[in-house]
């Protein structure tokens, strides 16, 4: 069992799964606390997630800490093992063992915890593949269990934490949008959402500003016609992203260039509408304005009604 000889407390306990309590107790027999605090501070991951396993791994400890060598051992002895090794900053050998803990005693009541951990520990060995494979299981395993909250953000974490350049390859930022939309659809209030909320954002503007930027590209030499396609996108898929009045505003050049000033109206009044003040929105005035422009010279004229019709 867990004597309380040693507690401490870790930070960002509001982001801590809700299955465990603030404080946690660890054994002076067989397990370093402070040095297991040390290795976990010095790591690149951020905070709350090594907060928040911790205190998961700590409360399915209850071993003496007396580590066997032979092969079959118990179930406490593997789990303090594993937790030994990420004490010692070696988090790499920390997966394996809590592995074994499900594959000695299945039906162990730290099987569970142990599946959690050891996706955990390949998360933080940036194995990411492996990392995401080992969340899905224990979801698919564990659909009820308290912290699938947790385990669906550290998913949405392995894909964010490998986005490199979206305008090369957006594959991996789509990723990490469908899956943080994935814990906010199913787990709104839960202590990770308001950081997904923001990542998720984060994505959007990502994947925003990829097709922005290839639309500029066709813009600038004048394949309207696939410039407007990505244009329309962003609207249309990325509406709340900062890049929509951009959208809108390339949108209203291509159309005009093409002599559909219709076509250009009605995005000139939805730009108009929803950001007046927008540097985009003075743009377009200016742009409408211009006598040079090739377009109809009442289009301007028409732009106030037009906004006002449309809505």
């Amino acid at each position: 069992m867990v004597n309380s000889h040693n507690t401490f407390a870790l930070q960002e306990s509001a982001l801590l799964p809700d299955s465990i309590s603030n404080v946690v107790t660890a054994s002076n027999s067989g397990f370093n606390s402070s040095l297991f605090g040390r290795s976990i501070a010095g790591r690149k991951k951020s905070g709350y997630l090594v907060t928040a396993v911790l205190l998961l791994a700590l409360s399915g400890c209850s071993g003496t800490g007396d580590f066997l060598a032979q092969e079959e051992r118990s179930a406490d002895e593997l789990y303090n093992s594993a937790l030994n090794e990420v004490a010692v900053g070696d988090i790499t050998k920390a997966s394996p063992l809590f592995d074994e803990v499900e594959r000695q005693h299945p039906y162990s009541s730290l099987a569970t915890q142990a599946q959690l951990m050891s996706a955990w520990s390949l998360y933080q060995s940036n194995s990411y593949g492996a990392t995401v494979n080992a969340l899905e299981r224990f979801v698919e395993l564990n659909p009820a269990h308290p912290d699938v909250d947790y385990a669906l953000y550290l998913k949405a974490q392995s894909y964010y934490e490998q986005i490199v350049d979206v305008e090369r390859d957006a594959g991996m930022t789509v990723l990490a949008k469908e899956a943080f939309e994935a814990l906010l659809t199913r787990f709104p209030e839960s202590k990770y959402a308001r950081d997904a909320r923001l990542k998720l954002e984060l994505t959007v503007s990502h994947l925003a500003g990829k097709e922005m930027s290839v639309g500029r590209f066709y813009l600038e030499r004048g394949h309207y016609d696939a410039a407007l396609r990505r244009f329309a996108t962003v609207v249309k898929d990325y509406d709340r992203s900062n890049q929509t009045p951009e959208a809108l505003y390339r949108m209203v050049e291509a159309y005009l260039a093409l002599g559909l000033d219709g076509e250009a109206d009605r995005s000139a009044a939805v730009l108009n509408y929803n950001y007046p003040e927008s540097v985009w929105t003075e743009r377009m005035l200016a742009l409408i304005d211009a006598p040079t422009t090739n377009h109809d010279p009442g289009l301007f004229e028409t732009l106030v009604d037009k906004a006002t019709s449309i809505f």
